[in-house]
């Protein structure tokens, strides 16, 4: 017998799906991007396509309630499933959130994690259309199905990327895994004193504020993919950063047939960030390749459109993509290349 995590979750994923093949014409992508798409319109004049991904959260596995408020909890649900839909430079409309419960939690809980919910939904104009609830034996499980449209020439997957196009990502990162240090020290430090006067286990998280709204609160890109647009801009290629640049890069490689060199000094980093990597004794390069739950926007353009790309605001040129013979490199800053390596978090493990 196999044990699953010797796969990780993109092999398992790979292993089951490798040989299906779609029964339906309206099927257009399916297993292996961040969204598949469909086309269910047999007109040939209509260019919308119809986005759809799925995501699931788990207690003890993807989140912890002794540090995660439920409303920030249900915000960060919805957030993740739209950030699919943005990368493939779609547009989210509407959810499926489907909940399993144990006995543990209120009516008053349920209305905190949905208040979450609605909030998320109301900034990027997006309804809750329906879900399903139900019991369950080991705490709380959210899965949220998101729909989402593109028209077909703007519709941009994981296997676009060309030799010679330039490698982008938005905002920072690594902001999220040092919000998520920071989360765990301070739980350490209040497991540590439970039963103390509550004045001893107030946790401390002066300035690093950013941090953690970066792990509890994240904001999918919305504002990153308009800007592309109003550039005139339409990236071959692109995937959101959820599991580490390092291993969303290697993606791009893998499906797109190409390699790809990125610049370590290119790599945006937050101040807040570094001095965090620094204080608990960490790389912050290792942290932004391989941290992940950033929810930044990965994507390549054409050599072509540097000039446009560099013009827009909180979006950075690290790299660029190679023939595939040629491998996917990190270059540090003193000009040595090393292998990237997708060293993320692995759920499966």
């Amino acid at each position: 017998m196999t044990d699953i995590s010797t796969l990780g979750e993109f092999g398992l994923i790979k292993h089951l799906t490798h040989d299906m093949k779609p029964h339906n014409a309206s099927t257009l992508c399916g297993v292996g991007d961040d969204c598949a798409v469909m086309q269910y319109s047999t007109d040939p004049a209509d260019t919308r396509r119809v986005l759809l991904t799925t995501d699931m959260l788990m207690q003890g596995v993807h989140f912890d309630l002794v540090y995660t408020p439920l409303k920030h909890l249900g915000y960060k649900a919805v957030m993740v499933n739209l950030s699919d839909v943005y990368a493939m430079n779609g547009t989210p409309r509407q959810l499926l959130v489907s909940l399993a419960v144990d006995r543990r939690f209120t009516v008053e809980h349920m209305e905190e994690l949905y208040a979450g919910m609605r909030l998320a939904c109301e900034r990027h104009g997006v309804d809750i259309v329906g879900g399903d609830t139900t019991t369950s034996l080991t705490g709380l499980a959210i899965s949220i199905t998101c729909i989402g449209e593109a028209d077909a020439a703007d519709v941009a997957t994981r296997s676009g990327a060309h030799d010679t196009d330039l490698l982008c990502v938005s905002g920072n990162l690594g902001a999220a895994y040092m919000g998520l240090q920071m989360m765990e020290r301070e739980k350490k430090v209040f497991m540590e004193q439970k039963g103390q006067p509550e004045t001893m286990v107030q946790p401390d998280f002066q300035g690093r504020e950013y941090l953690i709204e970066r792990i509890l609160k994240p904001e999918a890109r919305r504002d990153v993919v308009e800007r592309i647009r109003e550039a005139g801009i339409r990236p071959t290629a692109m995937i959101d950063v959820s599991d580490g640049l390092s291993s969303e890069a290697m993606h791009l490689c893998e499906m797109s047939g190409v390699g790809c060199r990125i610049y370590e000094e290119k790599i945006p980093i937050d101040y807040q960030t570094a001095v965090a990597a620094e204080e608990c004794n960490l790389n912050v390069y290792t942290a932004a390749l391989n941290g992940g739950e950033d929810y930044e926007l990965l994507f390549t353009v054409p050599l072509a459109q540097h000039e446009a790309v560099a013009q827009l605001d909180d979006v950075h040129i690290i790299g660029y993509m190679t023939r595939a013979e040629l491998g996917r490199k990190l270059i540090t800053r003193d000009g040595n290349e090393f292998d990237l390596k997708a060293q993320g978090w692995n759920p499966l493990a």
